[in-house]
């Protein structure tokens, strides 16, 4: 669908789709499936952290196979190379030249599985690829396509051979979300369901890449207010100066946080941003980019610790009313 004839019911009818795709594959998560997609429509990139079994990378495996688009799975292990991401020059004897293989990067959605398990030389391999939607191999530019999506996912709990993503990395993904485990009437039918058979060999794109780009089109043309654009930059600049945070939010992290707010607002069949878009999504766009002080962090784990200082940030910070 062409992205000048993308109107409100046609995004809705084909998020729909795509959402109602995604939950035949994950039971019981519709936080998690709705999170993935407004990623998508915001052109951000997902970093799911969780333990093992909870379905992190079949949400990621769901959410490709739901749009007809090239998707690539890179397994991160502490012997994954840099240029088995970007890719490498390769010397031809035929004709004496140096021609370029594309790396796993070069595809629509990359499932980065146990992100954390490879070096960080190999990790700031997606650096450039994630901001700038590009990379660069000796001294040549190579654009990726378009949309591109990372999903990415890690385990918090084991530490044994993994590197911690530095926070430059961090703060390239958009969002961070964590699947939980499902309810016991979501865990029983899957039991009944899966015993012999995998929901993902059922799943058929249900939208091609020129309607993912009229959607991606749409969300950004929902309109966000200066008053609800203060509102984030406030929400941003609290972090920055709470006495219990060593790191607050970047500026791209306001940027991204707006993004996502204007995808929230559009699957809500709205044309404009209100404050609860931005509130609701918070946590998930700062929490990950937060160091809190060691005060702070005393008892609990960093994740917790940064998510009570954002909840209390939010209900403090004061809430725009436009005038009447």
């Amino acid at each position: 669908m062409p992205e000048t004839t993308m109107t409100p019911d046609a995004f809705q009818s084909t998020t729909d789709r795509i959402e109602n795709t995604i939950r035949g594959v994950i039971d019981g998560k519709d936080e998690a499936v709705r999170a993935s997609l407004i990623v998508l429509l915001a052109e951000g990139h997902l970093l799911v952290e969780d333990v093992p079994g909870v379905g992190k990378t079949m949400l990621a495996r769901a959410l490709a196979a739901s749009i007809d688009a090239d998707v690539r799975r890179i397994q991160f292990t502490p012997d994954l190379l840099p240029g088995d991401v970007t890719g490498v020059s390769v010397y031809n004897p035929a004709t004496r030249e140096f021609a370029f293989s594309r790396g796993a990067v070069f595809a629509n959605v990359v499932i980065a599985d146990e992100i954390n398990r490879s070096s960080p030389k190999t990790q700031s391999a997606l650096l450039e690829a994630m901001e700038e939607r590009q990379v660069s191999v000796d001294g040549t530019t190579h654009l990726l396509p378009s949309p591109f999506l990372v999903v990415a996912t890690q385990n918090p709990l084991e530490m044994d051979g993994t590197y911690a993503l530095p926070e430059a990395q961090l703060d390239r993904f958009m969002m961070r979300i964590s699947m939980g485990y499902p309810d016991m009437d979501s865990e029983a039918l899957m039991l009944r369901q899966r015993d012999t058979h995998n929901p993902l060999t059922d799943v058929r794109p249900v939208v091609t890449l020129d309607e993912v780009a009229g959607l991606v089109a749409y969300a950004h043309r929902v309109h966000v207010s200066p008053l609800v654009e203060r509102y984030a930059v406030t929400l941003a600049h609290a972090t920055r100066s709470h006495p219990d945070l060593r790191l607050g939010a970047s500026p791209r992290a306001t940027l991204q946080l707006v993004r996502a707010a204007k995808a929230t607002a559009a699957l809500a069949g709205r044309d404009f941003v209100i404050p609860d878009d931005v509130s609701s999504l918070a946590n998930a766009v700062f929490g990950h980019r937060l160091i809190p002080a060691r005060h702070a962090a005393t008892g609990r784990t960093s994740t917790d610790a940064a998510a009570r200082i954002v909840e209390q940030i939010i209900g403090q910070v004061h809430v725009p009313v436009a005038d009447r």
